[in-house]
């Protein structure tokens, strides 16, 4: 009996999906690429954003990943002398089709926004649901957030919101945790609720701030047929 050929491809398919399903598809692959969407990481930064993944499985889809070219490793120079993990410009262009597909995923009436998420999962999410008309209004806003050793920048262009890590000057700062800023953003839980709760040290402008929580909404949730 002639057995048939085993082999690492999942599909025999020409389809750009099913070679997407090769690349990204198997568990927590997609993931790791959203947390590298905003620069490198080291592999303990990478397990701990992950909650539940296992070393092996990290090291196994990196290893793949790697040799797909989505992503690379690289040293760091001194005095930081560590290796890290970093997008291709490739493996960036992803970015469009995770949001869509985050988009998607948040009308299903499982969907729980409450549920505990990644510091650079937040980041992805106010990038998503951004209304991009309202934000047009709001020209020039620099908003800062703090998520424990985590610290992003992010900045109201033309209906877009660029999103970088590190500090600097801002209108506005948020320091929390990601579950708390997204119960504020799609919870509306007010800043003042969230402060007297000890869950939100705040500064800056409160007006613009209640204005720039305002310009995101989670999509309708779908009709079940």
């Amino acid at each position: 009996m002639k057995l048939e050929k085993v082999t690492k491809r999942w599909y025999d398919d020409a389809c750009g999906t099913a070679l997407a399903m090769e690349l990204v598809g198997e568990r927590w692959s997609l993931l790791i690429v959203r947390e590298l969407m905003f620069g490198a990481r080291r592999f303990g930064e990478l397990k701990a954003a992950l909650g539940g993944i296992s070393a092996n499985v990290l090291t196994q889809r990196l290893e793949g990943m790697e040799a797909a070219h989505i992503l690379r490793r690289k040293k760091l120079p001194p005095p930081a002398n560590v290796q890290v993990y970093e997008l291709t410009s490739w493996g960036y262009e992803a970015e469009g089709a995770i949001k869509a597909l985050g988009a998607w995923a948040a009308r299903s009436p499982d969907h729980n926004p409450m549920l505990p998420l990644s510091a650079a999962s937040m980041m992805l999410s106010l990038r998503t649901m951004i209304d991009v008309a309202k934000a047009r209004e709001t020209q020039g806003m620099t908003v800062g957030f703090t998520f424990g050793l985590e610290s992003f920048v992010a900045r109201l262009v033309d209906g877009d919101l660029p999103v970088v890590r590190g500090t600097g000057a801002a209108d506005v700062h948020f320091a929390t945790s990601p579950r708390i800023m997204a119960n504020m953003i799609y919870g509306k839980w007010p800043i003042e609720e969230a402060e007297a709760a000890g869950e939100l040290v705040f500064s800056g402008n409160r007006d613009l701030a209640r204005r720039f929580i305002d310009l995101f909404r989670l999509p309708a949730k779908a009709e079940v047929e």
